[in-house]
């Protein structure tokens, strides 16, 4: 059994959305309790690893939650560029999420 596993590997859901034109929301979702509670007790997702991923000051992350009832972790960042305005790529804030796909989530801790 590896010592590390790849977020993406974990998790149902990975995705990104709008949270309104200067806000980002990245989900992470769990159809299994115990892959949940491996990330939540590993202490890997947090403010500092979203700020490295995301290039952005950490009080660019506003929250990052773990919703033990829903098995998900939401995560609230500003956007880089307002939704629409001059520069953006991703309108609707759908495709954020990648950086978080290769996140390393020991096992056994």
């Amino acid at each position: 059994m590896p010592a590390e596993v790849r977020l993406y590997d974990l998790a149902k859901v990975l995705r990104s959305k709008n949270a309104g034109p200067f806000e980002l929301t990245l989900d992470i979702l769990f159809d299994d309790e115990r892959k949940y509670e491996i990330v939540k007790q590993s202490g890997v997702i947090n403010r500092d690893l979203v700020s490295r991923l995301y290039k952005i000051p950490p009080e660019d992350v506003y929250h990052v939650v773990f919703f033990d009832a829903a098995l998900g972790i939401k995560i609230t960042i500003k956007r880089p560029t307002d939704s629409g305005g001059i520069g953006d790529t991703d309108v609707y804030g759908a495709q954020q999420h990648a950086p978080l796909i290769d996140v390393s989530i020991p096992l056994g801790k």
